[in-house]
Formats: C-alpha cells, sequence, structure tokens
C-alpha cells in the first residue's frame, strides 16, 4: 500500500482550531509490565500469522537489505537484538498452527499465556514531540500521557471497466512505455528525457475527459483499469485500490512511481498535482523499499508506524474501547507512511476495505482515538 498519501486520512482527522495551553510534556518512555488490565480479546489470529510470516520473510533479507527498518531499535529508550522480533513473528504461528491442529481457541487470545510467554513493554507516547505538531490538531493536544494516538486508515474498494466509458473516463496507468524496463536508478537518471515526469494530475485528467485527446495518456503508459473521478482520488490518495470488475473478478493495484512533484498540504487532494503510475498485485501491500518487493498486509491486524526508530516488524498489543468497552487486538506494525518520520505518539491501523468516507466512518466511529499499547517479545 502507498504509504507517503494514505496518512492524509489521519492528518484530516486531527485538524480543527482549538486552544493551546503549554506545558512540559514528557519524551516517550518503553516500561516493562507484568500485568494486563480487563478487556475483550478479537480473535484473528489467522490473518496475524499470515502478516506475521510475510514480514518475517522481509526481514530475512537480512540487514544489509534495508539497514533503515531491520534492526532492533534506534531509539536511546528502546533497542531490541532484531533475531527476537523474528523468534515472536514465528512463534506467532508456531501457536497458530498447533491451536488449529488441536482445534481449540486460540491462545493468543488468553491474557495469561500471552503473559507467560511474551515480555510486555509499555509504550506511553511521544508528548514532547506531538506538541510541536500540534497547533489546529485537537487530538494531539488532548493526547494522554499513557495512551498513543490511534488513527486508521482502509483500502478504498471501487468497481472498474476494462475500457474507458463516460462514467469511467479515468485509468490507473502502468509505467510509462519509455521506463517500463528501466530500474528506478536508471529511469531517474533520465528524468528529463522519460514521461513520468513530464504531466501533472490535472493534465492528465484533463486529457482523459477532452474528446480530441482522450487516447493520448494511453499512448504513453499502460492503462490498467478505467475508474470515476471519485475512485481514482481515492486510489491515488490511499495508493492502494482494491477493484471489483463487471465480471466479478477482484483486482489489487500498488502505486509504482510517481511523477516527483510534492503533495501540497494547503492544497485539496482533488488540486494536487502529484500523480502515482500503479501495478497490479497478488494483494494488498505494506512496507517495502522497493516498490517490487512489499509486505502483504491484511487488515485488523496491521499497523503503520516508524519503523524507522521502532524496527520493523515489532508485535504490538492494542487496548481501545469500542462501544465504550475495552477491546485487545494483536497487530504487526508492517508499514510506515511520511507521517511516521520521527513519530513515537502515533499508530495507524489498517481498518479493512470500504467503497467511501460514509462506509469508512459508519466502521469506525465507534473506536477510540487512543489506545493502550504493549510491544511484545517472546521470552
Amino acid at each position: 500500500m502507498k504509504t507517503s498519501k494514505k496518512f492524509a486520512i489521519a492528518l484530516s482527522l486531527l485538524v480543527s482550531a482549538t486552544s493551546f495551553t503549554t506545558f512540559t510534556f514528557a519524551k516517550p518512555t518503553f516500561s516493562p509490565e507484568t500485568q494486563l488490565p480487563h478487556g475483550t480479546w478479537v480473535d484473528l489470529s489467522q490473518d496475524l500469522c499470515d502478516v506475521a510470516q510475510q514480514t518475517h520473510q522481509y526481514l530475512s533479507q537480512g540487514q544489509a537489505y534495508d539497514p533503515a527498518t531491520i534492526h532492533g531499535g534506534t531509539t536511546p529508550w528502546l533497542k531490541t537484538p532484531p533475531e527476537r522480533i523474528k523468534e515472536t513473528l514465528s512463534f506467532i504461528c508456531e501457536v497458530v498452527n498447533e491451536d488449529l491442529q488441536a482445534s481449540r481457541v486460540s491462545r493468543l487470545t488468553n491474557p495469561d499465556f500471552i503473559k507467560q510467554h511474551f515480555e510486555l513493554v509499555r509504550w506511553s507516547p511521544d508528548q514532547q514531540r506531538a506538541s510541536q505538531l500540534s497547533e489546529g490538531k485537537p487530538l494531539l493536544q488532548r493526547l494522554p500521557s499513557d495512551r498513543v494516538l490511534l488513527t486508521k486508515y482502509y483500502v478504498r474498494l471501487t468497481d472498474g471497466q476494462l475500457t474507458q466509458t463516460p462514467q469511467t473516463p479515468h485509468a490507473l496507468y502502468g509505467l510509462p512505455f519509455d521506463e517500463a524496463h528501466l530500474t528506478l536508478e536508471e529511469a531517474d537518471a533520465k528524468r528529463d528525457q522519460i514521461t513520468r515526469y513530464r504531466y501533472g494530475k490535472q493534465a492528465i485528467v484533463a486529457k482523459e475527459t477532452s474528446p480530441s485527446q482522450a487516447r493520448y495518456m494511453s499512448n504513453l503508459a499502460p492503462p490498467l483499469i478505467w475508474l470515476n473521478r471519485d475512485d481514482l482520488e481515492g486510489a491515488l490518495l490511499q495508493g492502494t485500490a482494491v477493484v471489483d470488475e463487471p465480471s466479478g473478478k477482484r483486482r489489487y493495484f500498488n502505486v509504482h512511481r510517481n511523477n516527483g512533484i510534492a503533495f501540497d498540504r494547503t492544497l485539496r487532494p482533488i488540486q494536487q498535482e502529484r500523480y502515482w503510475y500503479f501495478k497490479e498485485v497478488p494483494g494488498v501491500l505494506g512496507y517495502g523499499k522497493d516498490a517490487d518487493y512489499k509486505i502483504p498486509i491484511k487488515p485488523k491486524v496491521t499497523v503503520a508506524g516508524d519503523i524507522f526508530q521502532l524496527g520493523l516488524g515489532r508485535l504490538i498489543l492494542l487496548r481501545t474501547e469500542e462501544h465504550g468497552q475495552p477491546v485487545f487486538r494483536l497487530t504487526i506494525m508492517a508499514d510506515t507512511g511520511g507521517a511516521f518520520h520521527d513519530n513515537l505518539y502515533q499508530l495507524d491501523w489498517l481498518s479493512g476495505y470500504y467503497r467511501d468516507w460514509d462506509d469508512y466512518h459508519s466502521n469506525n466511529r465507534h473506536i477510540s482515538d487512543y489506545a493502550d499499547a504493549w510491544l511484545l517479545l517472546k521470552r
């Protein structure tokens, strides 16, 4: 999933004018704990194992492959041997497979089992950093001293057509033909010569709806699927589109390379010039340093966060309020984004597949904006 745009969702939830009282804010802390409060445990163990397995596979490429994220933490408050993160991910699947074979309820929903087999490290947020960014953002202004901000993102579910129609005039394009066989480094070395850097979004969508230029872009890049404008904007913002064709076939598309124009936070999404070319993928994808290798992820068991400071693949236990009642969820930090550089106060939870904002809000408004968070490591 494209991670530099989808966090506009998280940021949009924060924007509102309000007054702010200055006082001393604490740095983040990571403190060992042995007890857990009460709450209901959600069982999505098989999906959790799937994400754990895929993340373990990425980590197994070794630190030299991706030193920015394959490590056990770079902060002065938290450092873990990287192998312990991999061991923790392996243990998740061992437990899930044993429980399936024994036809029993997942032990990963048993707090006594969790306390017995995992070290629990309570995460208190970086209020100091949050306060620096809190102007006009009431959720940051109200950030508790012992709970992280939990924003939510989602995957856009759309209907698409194989050909351009008046109802679906806009395409998700694959890489332009003039760089389809070039590596990113080779393409960027020809920045002044290739198609990708020539056009902003407004020019592209205008050509697609012009009777005389409707096929202009199709001669430069392959159209992968055709969408309406709202679904195009959703795909560009989220970085991922799950498209149902009229035949019933479901296809997945993920951002590949962009036109080099930065996302302008002073403009509405529809006004942006930043534009992404896509690629078809087997499922929803999370983090990966290369577009050709990203971690397959699943909703409700994946969170995005500051993997650059905490390390990729952290097993994180969340305790939220849902309909006012405490709920525990195990998640894996297998995604990130532009909002998570120097951010130890927030996580972004992949909440599901939704068709629009109304669908998203109706399914998530009952979940609290803050969460108790523990980093778990196999003993």
